[in-house]
C-alpha cells in the first residue's frame, strides 16, 4: 500500500481535532485535505498518461489530467 505525506501543520489539527476535540479548526482541515486529494488524482492521472502501454489509453488519461487541472480545451495541443 503506497504512503502519503503531509505537513506536520495539518497533522497536528488532525491530532487536535481527533484526540483533544479542538473543531475550531475544521473548514482548515477539510480544504487542506481536499488540496492534497486532488494532488493524488492529478499525480495518478499523469502517471497513467505516462505509463500507458497504447496510445488510445494515453490520450484519455492525457485528457482526464487536463480536464482535471482545468485547462481550458482550446489552450490544448
Amino acid at each position: 500500500m503506497k504512503q502519503v505525506q503531509i505537513s506536520e501543520d495539518l497533522f497536528l489539527s488532525l491530532v487536535k481535532y481527533h484526540i483533544v476535540e479542538y473543531y475550531n479548526e475544521e473548514e482548515k482541515i477539510v480544504k487542506e485535505l481536499k488540496e492534497k486529494y486532488d494532488k493524488i488524482v492529478s499525480r495518478s492521472l499523469y502517471t497513467k498518461y505516462k505509463t500507458a502501454p497504447k496510445e488510445e489509453d494515453k490520450e484519455k488519461a492525457r485528457q482526464e489530467y487536463l480536464n482535471q487541472k482545468g485547462i481550458h480545451s482550446s489552450f490544448r495541443w
